[in-house]
């Protein structure tokens, strides 16, 4: 099969499987992030077999988490769903006592139209905790998606910015002017545009990250006189972000676009369009594009970026020149492929589940940039790939990895071609400068692992055994 090379970046769409996880699987790290919470996930024994399978390996720390399994009688409408639910809910307070109860819906309650919607303001009122909604259900493209409805569900919670403020930061203006007074004119001039702009306007973060990537990010940030003044979710639900029409609010995962679709209409706020903080290159696009919103002149980010690519030179020497094809999974396929691309490698095909071109369009644009620069045939980008045709291009294209979902990754094996787990980025720290090395490690795990077997002679036995 002769590979196609492409001037720009082509978008074709495919009507295959989905063959991904399901999306209530966000309650695993989601759980984690938000600490004073508890998820209710509301669904039959099928979901409760698949989250005991997921997640059960911590099960022996009673997380905050659990299922409420659907009966027949839930089912066929002879039980009451508002007792039944208020029953749990109840015991859960008394239990755990959390801020915070996060209703999962999955695709039973979606079929039998059961109103959850409807029932939680009323059983909120009563048990006085917080219920917050979300169908996460299985109807999705892609796995991760459960955090993406999550998190617009909670938009909703977040409150309203106080107009008092403006009060303040006029009495702030003052002491800013005086202090500017002692500048030259055009030192001046930003300044002040610069210092009225972050005075007017605050930062929202949104997307779940682990809270050591979340504050690198932040000290990124402030590292350019930037304040995050927030982030969704946060810690706790209490410390939810304040929202409103002089908000501007940036995303750091690709797979959020119904998040920022809240944020915008429902919230009024204002969506900085970025690439996602995802390698050395990725992490400064982004600052450098807020940096850019607020007026604000980046400061030492080239030497930032270069001191990180000299830290990776060793990975780098190994992937340089290797090829990669990506099935499709977790919707970080672009972002990642854009990475791997600024390192050297071949991207054959970009799979994805579900492609939403407006909040990826800057990282399409990046990822374009990055082909031209690196001299490197533009991917094909391929939205609901059908695996069984995949899987005919990758027996031609002969790739040195597969970066696939888990069901296709030992069946590729056997025929010879290296993969890895794309759920395992989902779970990896992959964010910001500092986390660019996590990325390639796994990505050259298997690489390395290929080497280490030549060295032993044992590829060959393998080769022999196979035929």
């Amino acid at each position: 099969m002769s590979i196609k090379i492409f001037e720009t970046l082509t978008f074709e769409c495919e009507t295959g499987n989905y063959h991904t996880f399901c999306p209530i699987s966000c309650v695993a790290w989601l759980y984690q992030k938000i600490e004073d919470s508890f998820f209710l996930v509301i669904g039959t024994k099928t979901c409760g077999y698949f989250l005991q399978n997921a997640l059960g390996v911590m099960i022996f720390a009673e997380p905050r988490y659990a299922m409420a399994e659907l009966e027949e009688g839930d089912i066929s409408a002879q039980l009451n769903d508002y007792q039944e639910l208020k029953r749990l809910c109840i015991q859960i307070k008394k239990d755990r006592n959390p801020s915070v109860i996060i209703w999962i819906g999955t695709c039973t309650t979606e079929i039998i139209k059961m109103d959850l919607e409807g029932m939680a303001p009323k059983l909120e009122i009563e048990i006085e905790i917080p219920i917050v909604v979300a169908r996460a259900n299985g109807l999705d493209y892609a796995f991760t998606q459960g955090e993406d409805t999550v998190l617009a569900a909670m938009a909703h919670r977040c409150p309203e910015q106080k107009t008092g403020i403006e009060k303040k930061q006029k009495t702030d203006d003052k002491s800013i002017q005086e202090l500017l007074s002692f500048l030259p004119i055009k030192t001046k001039e930003k300044s002040t545009n610069s210092f009225n702009l972050k005075n007017k306007f605050s930062l929202v973060l949104f997307g779940s990250l682990p809270s050591t990537v979340a504050s690198q990010l932040s000290l990124e940030l402030k590292r350019q006189s930037i304040n995050v003044s927030g982030w969704l979710p946060a810690q706790t639900y209490t410390d939810l972000p304040t929202l409103g029409d002089k908000v501007y609010v940036c995303g750091v995962n690709p797979f959020l676009s119904r998040t920022a679709t809240t944020l915008m209409r429902r919230r009024k706020c204002k969506l900085i369009g970025a690439p996602f903080p995802i390698g050395p290159d990725g992490t400064r696009a982004w600052i450098e594009k807020i940096c850019s919103v607020f007026d604000i002149e980046t400061q030492g980010l080239e030497e930032r970026e270069k001191q990180v690519w000299e830290s990776l030179k060793n990975y780098l020497n190994l992937v340089r020149g290797k090829s990669v094809f990506f099935m499709g999974d977790n919707l970080l396929e672009i972002s990642l492929a854009r990475f791997l691309i600024r390192c050297g490698m071949i991207v054959y095909e970009i799979g994805i589940p579900y492609m939403d071109k407006r909040y990826q369009a800057a990282e399409l644009t990046l990822l374009q940039k990055t082909c031209t620069k690196m001299c490197i045939p533009m991917p094909r980008i391929v939205e609901k790939p059908d695996n069984y045709n995949q899987i005919q291009r990758m027996r031609e294209l002969q790739p040195d990895l597969a970066i696939t979902g888990m069901a296709h990754a030992n069946p590729l094996e056997a025929r010879g071609i290296n993969t890895k787990w794309s759920v395992e980025f989902t779970f990896a720290q992959i964010h910001g400068f500092t986390n660019a090395k996590d990325i390639l490690e796994l990505v050259t795990r298997p690489l390395r692992r290929n080497n280490n077997l030549e060295n032993l002679g044992w590829t060959n036995l393998i080769k022999l055994e196979k035929g």
